[in-house]
């Protein structure tokens, strides 16, 4: 009670910061007169004014006012559109670092321009994050007119562009792209070995469109950067094979009664957390056909060691065919398996599934198994985000989500309230038992606003629906558009246009998202093309864009007298936000429009979750076929069954956000590392101090520390001295001729004789050049151990869940077998690099021609080799090997040194190629 009265009293959070920012608005308002009196020259110098004072040290905040109005003229005076002064509260929203919650239509794009520009004028750079990259482009294009207008440069950021290119767009002023690329950027300029080859400036400023679409729908996969592991095509084939023999069970047995079984099989498969589970039945026949194929040693056991992998493929395999669904979960296109987004119905080119998934879909398809993958290097949107100084997001529909924006990212949700009142009509949802009621009622409504002419916009939550729907409406009949979200750009113009008299429209709930459907169609397009036409006069094309404007004028308001947009969605998301979005698409400014929800027994979320209720209540009430169940109580369930969904699809995310953050820690210093040692020019004393390190380690294998002479094991230490690590020290005749010889002064004898051998290597070629060849041994060896550590840390995840059988927190354990794992890479890589460095060969430029002719001698024995070089015009042309002169091809025996000069023994070394 006490909350409520309090807030009664004092308002609400939300409205006290619109309290406070009306304060502010006003302030930029009394600018206004003052602004419009200036010319275009004076206008756009004050960016140069402003950046003055911030250098000077004038806050941001104290800026904010002025640098508002500053945007708002540039808009009236170029774009022919005045910010509103809720767009106004909404930029201070985001410059404030929170996520700002404002209704579809209410022009979040232009909202943006204010915080963008007020904190472009720091110099440090502004990142505006969007879904797609027609959407980055397009915003770039838009609002860059107005940036540029006022004396901001702007970059975009897409995917493939040139290295140059990239540094161009990070060293604007403002850059535009997508929250995949920025983030894959992070993680390539993190594996370059020149400070040159980086593209991205710090992380400073970013704003998120679309917030909750990136910062939670697509947050449960991390970025992925990875390369070719082993192949394993044959064994996803071979079980391909064996899966159709294996029999889903129906029904699930109670553990305390043993009921509940409608049909005994071989595993059961959850749709809610999509996993499948082998029934003891199951084990046996598993084993049975895995060693009729020829898999598996009779009499062993499924769960022996060395069968883990044949386990983790046919676990994959059953997934594939009896949870990933054709057309639902991915299509196939040209040959290759193609994601679908569960969200947005957006097809995710490039993007694969993990641990083997991916492989078995393919197998199951019949199309080409490509390679398994290797993570090269891996971040989350979470991690990523959260490195940035100022995080600020919008959207339409935020307020569902806001504890999770609170407590992961650490951003408050403002709800802003729109520009006019909305008076659009939600109807209650409509319950049918089966589809087939369902859908009648869907043609039904959509034939009843076509006759009269009303605009439709049906939403449907997978590409199949979108695509039955569409049969169902050809069968009526009824001409209509189809969006499956293939291209982007196509999506928009379709969207653009959804609002005309007649327009149907079908679409994924997510498509077309960042456009706006204007009641009587968009002009925008056309007035460009009128603008654009060279053979028109000045006052043609004023005539024109007048009378363009007109004919819009009477569309317009024709449709608002039918109602406005129609949204008829044929299935409720797993997301109440989803929902929201899809309705949010009508009733903009102030606009007419209404929506209904028609659901079916038979859709997954209610066959999951809310089915049984519902079925009951309508198996009391005796619903004849046809009939439809109607009331708040149905919704309401229904609604549970959301936040139901919603909280373990938070608890995923959360969960994968607390193991990344183990290794999240461990990236930084990786990374810090690097970085450091890509930008230091001197090295040698970290050089130094790793091989303290590694031969103090060494040492003490055979000379403990503070141990007496009797312990000492001279002999094996001068062995392992000269044979790995080429270092040839009397240690034996020097303890012999000194008794007050204690084991630290062995270790710093052996120092002394590394670092005497390494002065000599660096006296042969120079500091300098000695120095770019440790950087560059440092980097690789850094890089090869960090991969091999995610891939540890990827199978230590797997399996850590088990631990909770011994009454252990799977958690603590991970975070402590990680941090070991940790310190070992450290350990290898500090042992593996000075081990190089000292036993490397210094050659003569003679030495390596010869050894350089002698390993490609080598490698023209062992064939498959060809040599590619660039023509003219930019095309690759491939020599077939040529004949070596005799010479060359004299054969080296395995155990001779290897000509390269490293060191090694030819087989161990250059002799791996054969």
């Amino acid at each position: 009670m006490l909350p409520k009265l309090l807030t009664q009293i004092f308002g609400s959070r939300n409205d006290r910061l619109l309290k406070q920012y009306r304060r502010v608005v006003e302030r930029i308002n009394a600018l206004e007169p003052q602004f419009e009196k200036l010319s275009e020259d004076e206008l756009r110098g004050k960016t140069a004014e402003f950046r003055q004072r911030v250098a000077a040290g004038t806050s941001l905040d104290d800026l904010l006012p002025e640098a508002f109005a500053v945007v708002r003229e540039g808009g009236k005076r170029l774009m022919k559109m005045r910010h509103f002064d809720v767009q106004l509260i909404g930029g201070m929203t985001l410059h404030n670092g929170k996520v700002a919650e404002m209704r579809t239509g209410e022009g979040k794009t232009l909202m943006a321009t204010l915080p963008v520009y007020l904190n472009a004028l720091s110099g440090k750079g502004v990142h505006v994050v969007t879904v797609n990259d027609y959407l980055a482009s397009r915003d770039a294009e838009t609002m860059g007119r107005l940036y540029n207008y006022l004396g901001l440069t702007v970059g975009v950021n897409l995917p493939n562009m040139p290295r140059e290119a990239k540094q161009a767009a990070y060293a604007a002023d403002i850059t535009y792209g997508t929250n995949n690329e920025f983030g894959f950027d992070y993680l390539r300029d993190n594996m370059v070995y020149e400070t040159a080859d980086r593209v991205q400036r710090g992380l400073n400023f970013a704003i998120v469109d679309e917030v909750d679409s990136i910062l939670i729908d697509e947050a449960r996969t991390p970025l992925i950067i990875s390369g070719q592991a082993d192949d394993r095509t044959d064994m996803y084939l071979r079980i391909n094979a064996v899966v159709p023999f294996l029999k889903k069970q129906i029904g699930e047995a109670d553990p305390r009664t043993g009921e509940g079984v409608i049909e005994p099989g071989d595993f059961t498969a959850d749709e809610k957390t999509h996993q499948v589970f082998l029934t003891e039945a199951g084990h046996e026949k598993a084993e049975q056909l895995l060693a009729e194929a020829g898999l598996f040693a009779p009499g062993a056991s499924l769960y022996d060691a060395a069968n883990i992998t044949l386990v983790h493929h046919l676990y994959a395999s059953l997934r594939a065919h009896h949870l990933f669904n054709r057309d639902q979960h991915y299509v196939v296109q040209n040959g290759e398996v193609v994601i679908v987004d569960e969200f947005t119905g957006r097809l995710m080119s490039g993007r694969r599934w993990s641990d083997g998934l991916h492989q078995a879909v393919e197998a199951k398809e019949g199309v080409k198994i490509q390679a398994e993958n290797q993570t090269l290097a891996s971040i989350t949107f979470q991690n990523y985000f959260r490195m940035y100084a100022k995080l600020g997001g919008m959207t339409g529909t935020a307020d569902t989500e806001a504890y999770e924006f609170q407590e992961i990212y650490g951003l408050e949700t403002v709800v802003i309230p729109p520009n006019r009142a909305m008076i659009r009509k939600d109807e209650l949802d409509l319950v049918y038992k089966t589809d087939k009621e369902k859908y009648a009622a869907v043609v039904a409504d959509i034939r009843d606003c076509f006759e009269r002419g009303q605009p439709v916009l049906v939403g449907t939550t997978s590409i199949e629906n979108s695509e039955q729907v569409s049969e169902l409406l050809k069968k009526a009949g009824l001409p209509h558009q189809v969006l499956n979200a293939k291209q982007h750009a196509r999506e928009a113009d379709i969207i653009a246009q959804a609002g005309r008299p007649k327009m149907v429209t079908i679409a994924t709930n997510m498509a077309g998202r960042g456009t706006d459907i204007v009641l009587g169609g968009s002009i925008e397009k056309l007035i460009q093309q009128v603008e654009a036409d060279p053979a028109l006069s000045e006052a043609d094309r004023a005539a024109r864009v007048d009378q363009l404007r007109v004919e819009w004028k009477e569309l317009h308001e024709q449709v608002k007298k039918l109602g406005g947009l129609r949204i008829v969605a044929t299935e409720r998301h797993e997301s109440r936000r989803i929902d929201n979005q899809l309705r949010g698409r009508a009733g903009r400014q102030g606009d007419p429009g209404s929506s209904r929800f028609y659901l079916s027994l038979e859709d997954p979320l209610m066959r999951i979750f809310a089915g049984d209720r519902v079925k009951a209540i309508m198996d009391r009430l005796k619903m004849p076929e046809g009939e439809a169940i109607e009331a708040g109580i149905v919704s309401r369930s229904i609604e549970s069954a959301q936040r139901k969904v919603e909280a373990r699809n938070f608890d995923m995310r959360k969960q994968l956000l607390e193991y990344d953050d183990v290794s999240n820690d461990q990236r930084k210093v990786i990374y810090q590392q690097r970085n450091e040692l890509l930008e230091q020019t001197e090295i040698s004393a970290q050089l130094a101090h790793l091989r303290r390190g590694a031969l103090t380690d060494v040492v003490r294998t055979f000379v403990p520390a503070e141990s007496v002479e009797e312990q000492w094991d001279i002999d094996a230490l001068e062995k392992v001295l000269r044979e790995e690590w080429q270092l040839e020290i009397g240690l034996k005749a020097l303890v012999e001729a000194s008794h007050e010889l204690d084991d630290a002064d062995i270790v710093e004898k052996v120092v002394a004789a590394a670092d005497a051998s390494h002065a000599a290597k660096i006296a042969q070629v120079g500091e300098e050049q000695f120095n770019n060849f440790g950087r560059m041994v440092l980097l690789q060896s850094i890089d090869s151990h960090w991969r091999e550590h995610l891939a540890a840390l990827d199978y230590l995840r797997q399996g850590i869940h088990l631990r909770g059988y011994a009454q252990k927190n799977p958690k603590q354990e991970y975070k402590r077998e990680a941090f070991e794992l940790f310190s070992q890479l450290l350990d290898v890589v500090k042992m593996d690099v000075s081990r190089v460095l000292l036993t490397v060969r210094i050659q003569s430029q003679d030495e390596a021609a010869r050894a350089a002719d002698a390993i490609e001698a080598v490698a023209e024995r062992v064939g498959n080799v060809t040599y590619t070089h660039p023509n003219e015009d930019g095309s690759v042309s491939q020599d077939p090997a040529q004949p070596l002169p005799e010479h060359l091809t004299q054969r080296v025996g395995r155990n001779d040194p290897c000509p390269c000069g490293s060191g090694k023994r030819f087989k161990q070394c250059h002799g791996k190629l054969a």
